[in-house]
C-alpha cells in the first residue's frame, strides 16, 4: 500500500533532529568530483521542506575520502549509528544507500536500529520507514545492489589490471635498482652508485652463498645500500644507510632483478577479526603472470633459481628434509652433511667442552625431537673429521694450485669492486658538500635565519665528507696489504702444499666447511664394531672407509696394566713416594700424561685394591711401636730409641717417622743403669738364660 511521503513524517519525527551523511570514497573524488558532493549537501533543502528547521539539521562529513566497504575507521558513520540507537535522530539523509554503507552487515544493522527507534531514511528517490515491511524490503534490496555494485566495480578493475598484466604493460612499483624511463620502459637505474651497490649484493651472494655474510661484508667494507621512500613526505627520494638481513632476503627473492615481469606474487587474506587483511606469499606455480626476460636485470633466471635453492638450504629451522647445510660457526667439519646410517635422518651437531677445547659430536636425535624417543646414535666427531680431512688431502692435492690462484683473484676482484663503491660514495658526498656550499653562497647574508641553517647544513656535509675520506684511506691501506706482492707470494707458496693450507691454524673452520661443501654432497655414518663412513662426492663418486670406535672415557682414564703390575712389585720394597719416583724413572705416566706422585699412587692403589707397604709389613708379622711398648712395659719413646740404636729391626712404610718393627720372638731386652755408671741395655736370649739357671 502506497504511503505519501508527508504521511510518513510525523510530529514525533520532527521533534528529533535530522542527520545528513556525506561521503565520497577517495580523496581524488573529493577534489575532482565536486558535483556529487554538492548534490549530497543539497539534501538539507529536502529536510527543510519536510519540516525540520535548518539549525536542527546536522551534517556529518568527517568520512570524506573513506571507503564504505566497512565501518571501521569511519568515525562519522559510527557517530550516526550511535545517535540512531539513542533515539536522537528523526530522519537520516543520504544521496543513496551506497553513501551510507556498501556492506550488508553494516547496512542491515543500521536498518534494525532505525526500525526500533522509528527513524526514517531519505535518499534521492524518497522517504522510507524501516519499520514498514515494504520499505524495509526495498531498502534491503538497495543495500544488496550496492554491495553487488562494489563487487562488480572491483572485479571490473581487477580484470582490467590482469588483462594489462598479461601483456606485461601494467606499471607497478619497482624495487631499488630498477626504474621507468620516459617511454615507460623498465631499465636499470641511471644512478651508477645504486647499480654498483645492487651488483655488489648479488656478486657477494654468488661467491659466499649466505645472506648474513652479505650483510657482514657490507658492514666490514663500510658500504651503504640505497632505499627509496615509497609514500609520505619525500616520496621517491633515495636514502643511503646500512643494509639489513631482511632487506637482502627481500632482494634475493624478487624475480624483477632477474628481468622477469611477475604479477600475483601475493594475495590478501582476511584476518581473524574480519577487520583487516594481510598479504601472504603465493607459490610460483600459482603466480598469475610470469614473463621471463621482459626487461633488463642484474642476474639471469637460472641464477635466480640457484639463489632460491641456496636460500632454501640455508634455512636454520628443522624440516623433514633436514637442516640447512650452509656452513656456520663451529669446529665440526661435516655440519649439516651427516646422515644417520640407521634411520636415514640428518644428524645434528652437539659440542661438549673438554678442558679448554670444545669437541664436536654428531648426534641423531630425530626420534627425540619428533616422537620423544631415544637417541639413535651419537659419534664423537674428532676422529670422523680427521678421516675426512685425510681423504680430502689425498683427493684434492693435485688441484690445490688452481684453487689458491682462484682465491687470490677473487680477493682482488672483491677489493676492486668495494673500492669502486667507496669511490662513488665519496664522489656523492663531495657533490652534496658542493651543493650545500652553493646554496649558502646564494642566500642573502642579512637573512640570518636562512643563512645560519644553510651554514650548519654545509658544515655537516663537510664533516661527513671528511669522515668518509678518512675511512676510505684506512680501508685502502688495508686493501693494499692484501694485494701486495708479499701477500700474493704467500698465497702461492701455500698453494703448492694443500695439506699445509688445510692444516694452517689461520684457516678458519668456516672456510674448511666451504671447501667441503664444494666437494662432498653428504656423509653417512654407522656406529657398529667399527665406525663405517660412506662419502658421496659431488658428481656421484662414492668412497667408503672405516675407523675404530673411540675409546670410552672410562677406559681412557683407566691405568695401564703394566703400570699396575710395576706398582705391585715396587710396593714390596718401596713406600708410596718411592714407588712414584720409580714409576717416573721407568717412563710411566697417568692417563693425563702427568708424572706420578704419592697421592696419585694412593689413588691407583685404592682403585685396584693393591695393598700398601704398611699392610704388607703387617702381613709379615711386623708390629707397630704401641704393641712393643705394651709388651716390654716401656714408653713409645724408648721403643723409638731402641730402633735407632739397632736393638730392634724396623721398616719404614710412609716416611722417616712412620715405621713398623720386626717381632723379637724369644728375645728379651735387659734395661741398663743410669747415672755415672750408665750401662747400655742389651739383648738376652731368654732360652739360654733358663738353661744356665738350671
Amino acid at each position: 500500500m502506497f504511503i505519501d511521503t508527508h504521511q510518513k513524517v510525523s510530529a514525533e519525527h520532527l521533534r528529533r533532529d535530522a542527520f545528513l551523511y556525506v561521503r565520497q570514497s577517495t580523496l581524488r573524488q573529493v577534489f575532482e568530483n565536486t558535483e556529487s558532493k554538492q548534490r549530497q549537501y543539497a539534501l538539507r533543502d529536502r529536510a527543510v521542506a519536510l519540516g525540520w528547521p535548518i539549525e536542527r539539521i546536522h551534517t556529518i562529513d568527517t568520512d570524506l575520502g573513506l571507503s564504505g566497504a566497512q565501518a571501521e575507521h569511519r568515525d562519522g558513520f559510527q557517530h550516526l549509528v550511535s545517535e540512531v540507537a539513542l533515539g536522537h535522530a528523526g530522519i537520516i539523509l543520504g544521496l543513496e544507500v551506497s553513501r551510507l554503507a556498501r556492506n550488508n552487515a553494516d547496512w542491515h544493522r543500521l536498518l534494525e536500529l532505525a526500525a526500533l527507534t522509528c527513524t526514517l531514511i531519505l535518499d534521492e528517490d524518497g522517504v522510507y520507514d524501516p519499520a514498514n515491511f515494504n520499505d524495509r524490503l526495498l531498502l534491503g534490496l538497495k543495500g544488496t545492489m550496492s554491495e553487488a555494485e562494489l563487487h562488480v566495480l572491483k572485479a571490473r578493475l581487477l580484470g582490467g589490471q590482469r588483462n594489462k598484466a598479461r601483456r606485461g604493460e601494467l606499471e607497478m612499483g619497482l624495487p631499488i635498482g630498477l626504474a621507468y624511463d620516459a617511454a615507460g620502459t623498465v631499465v636499470l637505474d641511471p644512478d651508477q652508485q645504486i647499480q654498483q651497490a645492487v651488483r655488489l649484493l648479488f656478486d657477494t651472494f654468488r661467491q659466499i652463498g649466505s645472506a648474513t655474510a652479505v650483510v657482514r661484508r657490507f658492514r666490514q667494507e663500510g658500504v651503504r645500500f640505497p632505499r627509496r621512500i615509497r609514500r609520505g613526505i619525500g616520496k621517491g627520494d633515495v636514502i643511503w644507510g646500512a643494509i639489513e638481513h631482511c632487506r637482502v632476503i627481500q632482494i634475493l627473492h624478487n624475480p624483477r632483478y632477474a628481468g622477469a615481469y611477475v604479477y600475483g606474487r601475493t594475495r590478501g587474506v582476511r584476518k581473524a577479526d574480519l577487520k583487516s587483511t594481510s598479504q601472504i606469499k603465493v607459490a610460483r606455480e600459482n603466480w598469475q603472470v610470469l614473463i621471463r626476460d621482459a626487461h633488463p636485470g642484474y642476474i639471469s633466471w637460472d641464477e635466480y633459481e640457484r639463489n632460491e635453492q641456496t636460500l632454501k638450504q640455508n634455512i636454520a629451522g628443522w624440516s623433514p628434509t633436514g637442516r640447512g647445510r650452509m656452513p656456520r660457526e663451529g669446529s665440526a667439519l661435516l655440519q649439516g652433511r651427516v646422515i644417520c646410517g640407521r634411520c636415514g635422518a640428518r644428524m645434528r651437531v652437539r659440542y661438549q667442552k673438554i678442558k679448554t677445547t670444545t669437541a664436536p659430536y654428531y648426534v641423531c636425535s630425530e626420534e627425540v625431537v619428533r616422537r620423544a624417543g631415544k637417541t639413535c646414535q651419537s659419534i664423537r666427531g674428532r676422529d670422523i673429521d680427521a678421516a675426512i680431512s685425510s681423504l680430502l688431502l689425498d683427493t684434492v692435492a693435485p688441484a690445490a694450485l688452481k684453487v689458491a690462484l682462484a682465491v687470490s683473484d677473487e680477493i682482488a676482484g672483491r677489493i676492486e669492486q668495494a673500492e669502486q663503491l667507496r669511490s662513488s660514495q665519496l664522489e656523492r658526498a663531495r657533490y652534496e658538500a658542493e651543493l650545500a656550499r652553493r646554496r649558502y653562497l646564494k642566500v642573502d647574508p642579512d637573512n640570518r635565519l636562512v643563512a645560519d641553517s644553510l651554514e650548519a647544513d654545509w658544515n655537516a656535509k663537510l664533516r661527513s665528507l671528511d669522515k668518509l675520506q678518512q675511512q676510505h684511506e684506512q680501508q685502502r691501506k688495508a686493501d693494499q696489504e692484501l694485494l701486495s706482492k708479499d701477500a700474493r707470494a704467500r698465497i702461492l707458496a701455500l698453494s703448492k702444499n694443500f695439506p699445509r693450507v688445510w692444516n694452517d691454524p689461520r684457516t678458519a673452520p668456516l672456510e674448511r666447511k666451504r671447501m667441503i661443501a664444494l666437494l662432498i654432497e653428504d656423509v653417512t655414518l654407522l656406529n657398529a664394531e667399527r665406525i663405517a663412513i660412506h662419502v658421496r662426492f659431488r658428481g656421484g663418486k662414492l668412497d667408503s672407509l672405516s675407523i675404530p670406535r673411540p675409546v670410552p672415557m672410562a677406559l681412557v682414564r683407566k691405568t695401564k696394566p703394566e703400570v699396575v703390575a710395576a706398582l705391585e712389585r715396587l710396593l714390596e720394597t718401596h713406600t708410596d713416594g718411592q714407588a712414584a719416583d720409580a714409576l717416573n724413572a721407568m717412563g710411566h705416566r697417568n692417563w693425563k700424561g702427568e708424572p706420578f706422585t704419592s697421592k696419585r699412587v694412593i689413588t691407583v692403589r685404592y682403585a685396584y685394591k693393591i695393598k700398601g707397604r704398611r699392610e704388607r709389613l703387617l702381613d709379615r708379622g711386623y708390629l707397630p711401636a704401641e704393641e712393643l711398648a705394651q709388651k716390654f712395659g716401656v714408653s713409645l719413646t724408648t721403643i723409638c730409641q731402641w730402633g735407632r740404636m739397632g736393638l730392634l729391626q724396623r721398616e719404614r712404610y710412609d716416611s722417616n717417622v712412620r715405621c713398623l718393627y720386626k717381632p723379637v720372638g724369644t728375645m728379651r731386652i735387659e734395661k741398663g743403669r743410669g747415672g755415672r755408671r750408665a750401662k747400655q741395655p742389651k739383648v738376652i736370649n731368654a732360652r739360654s738364660s733358663k738353661q744356665g739357671a738350671v
